[in-house]
Parts: structure tokens; C-alpha cells; sequence
């Protein structure tokens, strides 16, 4: 039987939840880091609370789980390097570019992320 060859897809992985308190986010995480492993065009996109997954200095202790934003700044060793953050989003949350970890996160409109969206092969909302 033939090895079927990995076609390579424009994915994007739509991060909406807050960091804490449900799965989505943690588990959007582990599938961007495991889709990267298979070479794809991979993008995430922050709107909604899921711009709260960016925000800096998150302590975890008081609801007692192990807080995962380290694992962002690995994604550049993945290749993962197409982040955006809806602008409207932040403002709307109260939040401000230097509240972000240190990534490299291009800042754009809901308008101008959902023609990144319309571009995907693939959307993964989480």
C-alpha cells in the first residue's frame, strides 16, 4: 500500500472561550501544537474572551489548576507564527497590547479577521 501524501491546508484555530473555566482553550492549545507537528498553514485567531487566553502574569492558584500560557511562547518552535487578536475584542474587555504575554501577535478588526476566515480551508472554533 502506498503513503499517501500530506496535503497542506490553510487551517485557522478561532480561540473564543476565556482561558479558565471551561476546556476550549487548553484543548485548543494541544490541537494547534499537534496539527503543527503534521506541517500545516496554521493561523489562531483571538476574539471574544478568547483574547483573555493572551493576557499576561494569569495566576492560576486560587481555582487550583496548573496554568498552560507558558506553552504559547512554544508555538513559534511549531511554526506557528500567524496570531491575530481582534482589536474590538480587547477594548471591549478592557484590555490593552502591553496586557499580552510577549508573542508575536498582529492586532486587526473583526472585519479584517473574518476575511481571514473567509481565506481558510479549515476553521476550528474553540
Amino acid at each position: 500500500m502506498e503513503e499517501e501524501e500530506l496535503v497542506q491546508k490553510k487551517m485557522m484555530f478561532v480561540m473564543r472561550k476565556a482561558p479558565h473555566g471551561t476546556i476550549y482553550s487548553y484543548e485548543g492549545l494541544e490541537v494547534v501544537l499537534i496539527t503543527a507537528a503534521y506541517d500545516q498553514d496554521i493561523s489562531m485567531a483571538f476574539i471574544d474572551d478568547g483574547v483573555f487566553v493572551l493576557k499576561n502574569d494569569q495566576d492560576t492558584t486560587g481555582i487550583g489548576i496548573k496554568g498552560f500560557m507558558k506553552t504559547y511562547f512554544a508555538l513559534e518552535d511549531y511554526e506557528v507564527e500567524k496570531l491575530y487578536a481582534c482589536n474590538e475584542s480587547l477594548a471591549e474587555r478592557g484590555l490593552k497590547k502591553e496586557d499580552l504575554i510577549d508573542v508575536n501577535i498582529q492586532f486587526m478588526n473583526r472585519s479584517e479577521i473574518a476575511k481571514l476566515m473567509e481565506e481558510q480551508e479549515v476553521l476550528f472554533p474553540f
